[in-house]
């Protein structure tokens, strides 16, 4: 096939209606649309080909995509334009999501008598392809909470609500990072009230309204627990009677699965669709049920509910509003921030106030101790400078925008990010401008200083790594903001995303060397300690990743998101959780050895000196802990 048949634009359609229809596959080593480079064929169907190629818009990186093929096998040119509006509506309905188990979307075109959408390229099985491996159970249930959690932002999407209607083994891929991807959104439609239409979907996982030409968003439940049926009990529901799944107790074909699990399950192949689960969330909240509950039993993850708290603090400190940043020490005395407007200097010991500097907005800036100074951004715009001894203001330097970076310094000068877009270096001495570089977004996250260059990322999604004149190195593209701060070790730089990934490039060359997909988005800061990365989740999990292929090694699950992060010191982790506790956990296995309840969420890092381990929370309280009970 000659790369002159694919000459037509986005969304457009060959003029020539008479040519033959064409059945055969596009040849490896052709070239679609003058781009797309053909290295394979993922899959074969009745309508077309799902074909591997190579984004040549993109001659210095290798960018793998996915071209899905639609052959229109009609010479009606009714029927043709009608195929045509279907194909194009999947991929105006893909375009407009956005969650990380949802491949993207990147182009779409129709040439002569085929429909053409590129898609993420997605290197992983589907779970029809793992059904026969042996996967443990809490794997299962990990991979179900996550097709719930796509499902329930697909049930929540706006302006409308969208129905996926095909879940089944099939369209279910885990990528090569082990996290979930729901494909093949053809027939996924928006739901408009009780709408009638065709029946849609495939026989033995659609639940009996489907087959009436009636969809809500429960079918999508019932078809997962269909799903979860065959692949526990592998016994595909194509071959028996339908909604017979009663008859095939999941228990009694693998007794491995927990009695919890199997009422889960049942209870989401209700024949009537009232006596479902009456959302994604609630099936969701269900199956993380089962992992907490059975979390001694399920080495890989760790649950924080069962543990009694059996440490008591030494001391506690009382400010005026919510503690929500990172503290800082030196000397004996504790610095930090609060959403009062204040920074305050408390005495390690004691918990007694020394002093306290007040600004004109709230302050989550990590205070940084330089040259007899306590250096911090607050969110009225500026970089405060005071005397360390005294509080007393030394200078300060306005930005254009509200401050949420932390600062770093290096050969007399700061380094800070502001709301105004913009990575700031000031001159220590003097709070002058030495540069300022204009990244493109908000820079909440605090620079990094490995090798006379700046790694920092910013809220479009950039991540940069300059010079000290402010020149630019390289930049890396994320699918989200990055808020949460980079760290370098062993000339790798690792950052998380709200794109929910785990980054690690080459801090030289910007080469991608793994990603690690998180369950959900993450603005935590990783910490590296020996050959492991911890990081905090949204999810509710502590991950522990090995940093040197990028695999999970454990997971610890909290009761809330995860949004601050971790300290590691002589072989334990210690990290907060919105759901008010401060864990400490072994770092080997990720079990909790301890945890302390505020009366409020904690969202900033711990610090530990010596023996104590010092955090502040939303309850206005800066705590003093031992690092032991």
């Amino acid at each position: 096939m000659s790369e002159d048949q694919f000459k037509f634009g986005k969304g457009q359609s060959s003029p020539n209606q008479s040519i033959p229809i064409a059945t055969d596959q596009l040849k490896i080593g052709s070239t679609l649309a003058n781009r797309y480079f053909i290295e394979g064929i993922l899959g074969v169907g009745g309508m077309g080909a799902v074909y591997k190629a190579r984004d040549l818009h993109f001659p210095n990186v290798v960018k793998q995509v996915a071209v899905k093929e639609m052959i229109i096998q009609t010479r009606d040119p009714v029927v043709r334009a009608s195929i045509i509006r279907n194909f194009e509506r999947e991929a105006n309905l893909l375009a407009t999501l956005d969650h990380p188990a949802i491949p993207r979307i990147f182009d779409y075109f129709t040439a002569h008598d085929r429909s053409y959408l590129v898609l993420e390229f997605i290197n992983g099985k589907t779970l029809e392809a793992l059904i026969e491996e042996n996967i443990p159970i809490p794997q299962i249930i990990q991979w179900a909470i996550e097709i719930c959690d796509v499902l329930s932002y697909l049930h929540n999407h706006q302006p409308e609500p969208i129905i996926f209607r095909d879940m089944k083994p099939s369209n279910v891929m885990i990528n090569q990072y082990g996290k979930v991807m729901l494909i093949d959104f053809g027939i996924a439609k928006p739901f408009r009230g009780e709408q009638k239409g065709t029946m849609v979907g495939t026989e033995g996982y659609s639940p009996p309204e489907q087959y009436r030409g009636q969809a809500s968003h429960l079918a999508d439940i019932y078809a997962l627990g269909a799903t979860l049926h065959h692949f526990l009990t592998k016994k595909d529901p194509r071959l028996e009677a339908p909604f017979s799944f009663g008859e095939r107790p999941i228990r009694q074909l693998n007794p491995d699965v927990p009695p919890e699990l199997e009422a889960v399950i049942l209870k989401a192949l209700q024949y009537d669709p009232a006596d479902r689960f009456q959302s994604a969330k609630d099936m969701k909240m269900a199956l993380e049920a089962i992992l907490s509950k059975r979390a001694p039993a399920f080495s890989a993850h760790q649950s924080a509910k069962v543990i009694h708290q059996t440490i008591q603090p030494l001391w506690i400190f009382r400010c005026q509003d919510e503690i929500r940043g990172t503290l800082a020490y030196k000397d004996g005395w504790v610095f930090f921030g609060s959403y009062d407007h204040c920074v305050y200097a408390v005495h390690a010991e004691k918990g007694e106030l020394i002093w306290r500097y007040q600004t004109d907005g709230p302050i989550v800036s990590r205070p940084l101790l330089e040259d007899g100074n306590v250096i911090f951004g607050s969110a009225d715009r500026r970089v405060h400078v005071v005397n360390q001894l005294s509080g007393k203001i030394f200078w300060s330097y306005y930005t254009g925008g509200a401050i949420y970076s932390s600062p770093v310094s290096s050969g007399g000068h700061i380094f800070i990010g502001s709301d105004d877009a913009h990575l700031h270096a000031i001159n220590l001495i003097s709070g002058n401008s030495v540069w300022k570089f204009d990244s493109g977004a908000p820079v909440r996250t605090t620079p990094f200083i490995y090798e006379d260059n700046l790694f920092f990322g910013n809220e479009y999604g950039d991540f940069l790594c300059l010079d000290f004149r402010g020149a630019i190195r390289w930049r890396f593209r994320a699918k989200r903001a990055i808020t949460g701060s980079a760290v370098v070790a062993n000339d790798t730089v690792f950052f998380g995303s709200l794109d929910g990934v785990v980054y690690a490039l080459d801090a030289k060359t910007s080469w991608l060397i793994w990603r690690f997909r998180l369950g959900k988005p993450t603005i935590s800061t990783p910490c590296v300690s020996g050959e492991s990365l911890y990081i905090g989740c949204t999810d509710g999990n502590i991950y522990c990743i090995d940093i040197r292929n990028g695999k999970e090694q454990w997971r610890f699950l909290t009761e809330h998101q995860v949004t601050g992060s971790a300290v590691v010191q002589e072989g334990k982790i210690y990290i907060g959780s919105v759901d008010k506790n401060l864990y400490c956990l072994n770092c080997q296995d990720g079990s909790l050895l301890w945890k302390f309840s505020t009366a409020g969420p904690i969202t900033g890092t711990p610090l530990i000196y010596r023996d104590r381990v010092f955090i502040g929370s939303t309850d206005g309280n800066l705590y003093a802990l031992p690092t032991s009970p």
